[in-house]
């Protein structure tokens, strides 16, 4: 199912599915209920730019925390829940405007029907699925090991089970660390429902191994159109799952919001520091919401040719670079000088 066609969930005041903006999601790492450090982690990625949030509720001090969290931020929050069905009521009674369980850990077919009776009543949406690393041992042997078409069959049961109950306000996930058996149980999945997707690559690695299953394995899911909302999970702070995300996002064309930084990888022409200057302008672009392209190169002979396509760039020198606009050369300045004037015509864009 294309995500154009897929339902509409709404998740506090944002809705996901039915052709609605692709919505990147992170998860907290701190305690829940240290309110303070929750809070301000949180915000820290409300500026990098994350959508919606998820947060852990192991215990009942989690689940009231979740009370005087959301009075302080600005995005929806999804309490985590497992095992316990009476966490994912009490999360939902403090504020939490979805909820993460597994229907099969959170306690029999009486708890999850407790849990779906008070999310109808506050029209709150429930995640169910399944990661490969749980998944049942009846699956496994059916399919002969892990699969991508367990996983589906074992997402779809779930989904089927909360069906029976009347509850439909659904958002699925599958996840795997298996790049490809992941790719393929998103489109066997996406053939079989309508429900939105919350799509992610699971226990991928660290910031640079994480980084590149995660481009993979999403690039290939949400370039067919499969996907609602998106988390990059990796080993790290949580902020670099937003700026991976987003970045991922606009490369397959699906966010424009942003200044996207392209620059060369270097060669023997090259007489400044072109690596650390690279890694400037990318912070710097952070807070501008312009929709351009800046380009940083290391030569000054073929750089703003090269860059051509770009709406503004640098090219490095000996001791000086040029700064260009659409390919046409503006003035020469001392390297030194080379990010600041950059930013100068960031302040001052049209």
């Amino acid at each position: 199912m294309h995500r154009e066609n897929t339902r509409v969930v709404q998740i506090g005041d944002r809705k996901i599915g039915g052709g609605n903006p692709i919505l990147i999601q992170s998860m907290t790492n701190t305690k829940t209920q240290d309110v303070a450090a929750t809070v301000a982690q949180i915000l820290e990625l409300e500026r990098a730019g994350c959508e919606i949030i998820r947060c852990t509720v192991p215990d009942m001090e989690a689940a009231r925390a979740i009370s005087e969290i959301k009075r302080q931020i600005h995005i929806p929050l999804v309490a985590d829940i497992h095992f316990d069905y009476r966490m994912a009521i009490a999360a939902m009674e403090n504020g939490a405007d979805k909820i993460r369980i597994n229907p099969g850990n959170i306690g029999g077919p009486d708890k999850v029907k407790a849990v779906a009776e008070v999310a109808a009543r506050r029209g709150i949406p429930i995640r169910v699925g399944v990661n490969s690393g749980s998944l049942e041992k009846r699956l496994i042997e059916k399919y002969g090991g892990v699969t991508a078409e367990g996983i589906v069959e074992s997402a779809l049961d779930k989904v089927h089970g909360m069906e029976e109950l009347g509850f439909y306000n659904l958002v699925i996930s599958i996840k795997s660390s298996d790049v490809l058996m992941c790719v393929k149980a998103h489109e066997l999945l996406a053939e079989r429902t309508d429900y939105p997707l919350h799509v992610g690559i699971t226990e991928s690695g660290t910031v640079f191994s994480g980084n590149i299953k995660s481009a993979v394995g999403l690039g290939l899911i949400l370039h067919q159109g499969i996907g609602d909302t998106v988390r990059v999970s990796l080993t790290g702070d949580p902020v670099e799952e937003i700026r991976s995300a987003k970045l991922i996002l606009r490369t397959l064309g699906l966010r424009r919001n942003g200044i996207e930084v392209v620059s060369c990888p270097t060669c023997g022409r090259t007489r400044i520091d072109l690596i650390g200057l690279a890694e400037k302008v990318e912070k710097l672009v952070e807070d501008y919401p312009l929709d351009i392209k800046v380009a940083v190169m290391g030569c000054a002979v073929n750089g703003p040719g090269e860059a051509r396509e770009a709406d503004l760039g640098v090219a490095g020198g000996q001791g000086e670079g040029l700064l260009f606009k659409k390919g046409e050369i503006l003035r020469k300045v001392p390297e030194e000088q080379l990010l600041d004037a950059l930013k100068e015509e960031l302040d001052h864009w049209k």
